[in-house]
């Protein structure tokens, strides 16, 4: 009898869970499992920039250091919707 309840549950649990997943979306899920993955940098105030390579709308790539020419750069990162 317990093991039916058992099993009954964990059912239920696994129907609730799959619910959620589609309600928040997959990605969504995916990004907030893996957002606190984060780890101390070592970059220190006035270090050079690591260079990275950031993808455009448009499929092309960019390189950090190509906009490397004496002058400071700012890279936000953020959503404006």
């Amino acid at each position: 009898m317990w093991k039916r309840i058992v099993l009954w549950s964990l059912a239920v649990i696994a129907v609730l869970a799959a619910a959620a997943v589609y309600w928040i979306g997959p990605r969504n899920v995916v990004g907030m499992l893996l957002y606190d993955r984060r780890r101390e940098g070592e970059l220190k105030v006035g270090d050079a920039a690591p260079d990275v390579t950031l993808s455009r709308l448009d499929g092309s790539d960019t390189r950090l250091l190509d906009f490397q020419v004496g002058k400071p750069l700012i890279v936000i990162f953020g959503s404006y919707t």
